[in-house]
């Protein structure tokens, strides 16, 4: 079958769920101002299960291991980058995509706050991060990408209780 959207990256979302059904969310580095929260999320590789690059962005982003698969999305949700975010990828030598298409998942975090680290990777993606309601998430992400998160909160609403 032929990939419905060849010019969108292919990508995975995280949606960290606690014992009480509140979400992880991080607030991405070097951003001050600005819907600079959002949950974890990043490229597959080539060839890469979508679930084992879930989990990987999720160790990588946040430190975090101790999780129980709760669910994921059906298909992708895709969200195309605003013309300026395109021109300044193609000025920085990066791959022209026209957005990204994502599989989302839904963990229950097994582990104690302790396990979180911002700092596993070598490239930091946060500088702080927090506990919130799912319900939050459409207001404390980047504009572009809130109809795709309006889809990840609907298809993950069951998992707060």
């Amino acid at each position: 079958m032929p990939d419905a959207f060849p010019r969108h990256r292919p990508n995975v979302g995280v949606v960290l769920f606690n014992a009480t059904g509140k979400v992880w969310y991080g607030h991405r580095a070097g951003q001050a101002t600005g819907h600079a929260w959002q949950f974890p999320q990043g490229g597959v590789d080539k060839g890469e299960d979508l679930e084992a690059a879930a989990r990987r962005e999720l160790e990588e982003e946040t430190g975090v291991t101790s999780i129980a698969l709760l669910g994921r999305t059906d298909g992708w949700i895709v969200y195309d980058f605003p013309d300026a975010l395109k021109a300044l990828h193609r000025a920085e030598g990066r791959k022209p995509w026209d957005g990204q298409k994502q599989a989302w998942f839904a963990f229950r975090f097994l582990g104690d706050d302790s396990e979180i680290a911002l700092d596993r990777h070598g490239d930091i993606e946060f500088d702080a991060w927090r506990w919130g309601d799912l319900s939050e998430a459409c207001d404390l992400i980047i504009p572009f990408k809130r109809d795709a998160y309006a889809q990840v909160v609907e298809a993950f609403t069951r998992f707060t209780a």
